[in-house]
């Protein structure tokens, strides 16, 4: 028996109700069986939305290693250059990456009209806090040099990431900060796991039944930073003061165990005097925007492509 809400959504019970039962605990195995794992689920890539171009490149990383990206062009970039989104995939910080989220970053791309940039970044635990940290720093700092190549604008350059990947857009923001440069234009932050505490509540109203677990949760921040999270740039939560920072959007779903740890980030930023627009995806749960055929995912992503416009 299903121990959740009995005012859900039909289609949402269903949908959780089918991850229960395909959704591997990832805390029951090694990190490298977990991404086999998530890897041999996913759909093959399907090329939609069309783009003007997609083109795959590697750059020299922070440490001198290939550092992967795709660039999306829309077919808008003909009339101008376009804002730029550099995009890190969510994932638990262990699996996913460019492929995993390919259609929804060419969907961001064609329906903010903005040239996107999505960065495969090193991935834990071989790889812990703050290599993605630094991988995305890096490709920021591509973007703003060479953006325009792609048809994006070098001087609006935002990041953006879901999950993981709203904690990582949300440092390098940090970490622009604190070493002058490069100027981003906007944070778009979805459903992001902003911090390590477990004991919010949200965290206990859905930290089990709802797809994206307490233990999952923790097991994450294990592999990506057993220590070191005293370090802003590792927990973005820890920073002192969230002045300076870009624009902000704030997605969290009501399902998501995360979701107070965001809320909360959302009025240090507003209190630090920061623009925020903020947005809860009522009755929805963590992962939501990239289930591309889930029928409650539409009306979603359009709330979140009418943010980002407003942002940018």
């Amino acid at each position: 028996m299903s121990n959740r809400r009995s005012d859900l959504h039909p289609e949402v019970e269903a949908m959780l109700a089918t991850l229960d039962a395909g959704f591997p605990d990832v805390a029951a195995f090694p990190a490298v069986e977990v991404r086999s794992m998530i890897d041999a689920r996913r759909a093959p890539l399907g090329g939609q939305p069309d783009m003007r171009s997609v083109q795959n490149l590697t750059i020299d990383g922070p440490d001198g290693d290939p550092l992967p990206l795709r660039v999306f062009t829309p077919h808008a970039a003909a009339d101008g250059a376009l804002p730029t989104i550099v995009f890190a995939h969510g994932g638990g910080f262990v699996f996913c990456g460019i492929d995993s989220h390919d259609e929804f970053t060419r969907s961001l791309a064609e329906h903010t009209g903005s040239v996107v940039v999505s960065v495969e970044y090193r991935l834990a635990p071989e790889h812990q806090a703050p290599a993605a940290l630094e991988d995305m720093y890096t490709a920021v700092q591509w973007a703003t040099e060479h953006a325009g190549e792609y048809g994006g604008d070098v001087d609006r350059v935002a990041v953006a990431g879901d999950s993981a990947g709203g904690l990582l857009s949300a440092a390098v923001c940090l970490a622009a900060r604190e070493r002058g440069g490069p100027k981003i234009a906007a944070q778009i932050l979805l459903y992001p796991v902003i911090d390590d505490d477990f004991d919010t509540e949200s965290y206990r109203l859905y930290g089990e039944g709802y797809y994206n677990t307490t233990r999952a949760m923790k097991w994450y921040w294990d592999q990506y930073a057993p220590t070191g999270r005293d370090d802003m740039l590792v927990v973005p939560a820890r920073a002192e003061s969230l002045a300076d920072l870009p624009p902000t959007v704030m997605i969290t779903a009501e399902l998501d165990p995360p979701a107070a740890s965001g809320v909360r980030y959302a009025e240090r930023l507003r209190a630090d005097g920061v623009e925020v627009h903020e947005h809860q995806l009522e009755g929805l749960f963590h992962g939501v925007l990239t289930f591309a055929n889930f029928p409650l995912t539409p009306q979603a992503r359009q709330t979140v492509w009418d943010l980002i416009g407003e942002v940018l």
